[in-house]
């Protein structure tokens, strides 16, 4: 059985998430030029959700640091544990790795797309184990926020084909 998370560690992946995401998009509008500008507004909103997830961390009670909901099963654990150990994405590897792979600009939106689509997964996984008093709007409407991330990607890869 997976060993359950408690929101503190919870809150401290999603903040690294974000901190990867305007890690890989600063890195990426120095690469990619012509997309400049599209990808340092991505970088900006990932930092601006990061500073949400600090704050939601910060208000934490030491009784929310305990696990985050009844879960006989471990199963919200287990979900957390198979994202966060890299089976879906490794939110400790350095951003600028998979930068690295991207020698087009259609390289670069795919792996985009592709980050924001894993953090969502992250985030709806999250979203359940979170209570409304604890900040379940906000979990929210990051989710919205990353789908726009990629409405936004999406758009700018049909313009290359």
């Amino acid at each position: 059985m997976a060993m359950p998370f408690n929101a503190d560690e919870v809150f401290e992946m999603a903040e690294q998430i974000e901190r990867n995401g305007a890690k890989f998009y600063r890195a990426a509008a120095k690469k990619f030029k012509s997309l400049n500008k599209v990808l340092l507004d991505l970088a900006s909103m990932e930092a601006k959700h990061e500073k949400i997830f600090a704050g939601m961390r910060a208000q934490l009670s030491e009784g929310e640091k305990e696990p985050l909901v009844f879960d006989p099963d471990g199963e919200a654990g287990m979900y957390l544990r198979v994202m966060a150990d890299g089976h879906v994405f490794n939110i400790n590897m350095d951003p600028q790795e998979k930068l690295a792979g991207c020698k087009t600009a259609r390289d670069l939106l795919t792996t985009a797309i592709g980050f924001e689509k894993d953090s969502i997964a992250f985030y709806v996984g999250l979203e359940e184990a979170v209570s409304p008093a604890g900040g379940k709007d906000k979990i929210e409407a990051i989710i919205r926020e990353e789908m726009g991330h990629i409405t936004v990607l999406n758009t700018r890869l049909a313009v290359l084909k």
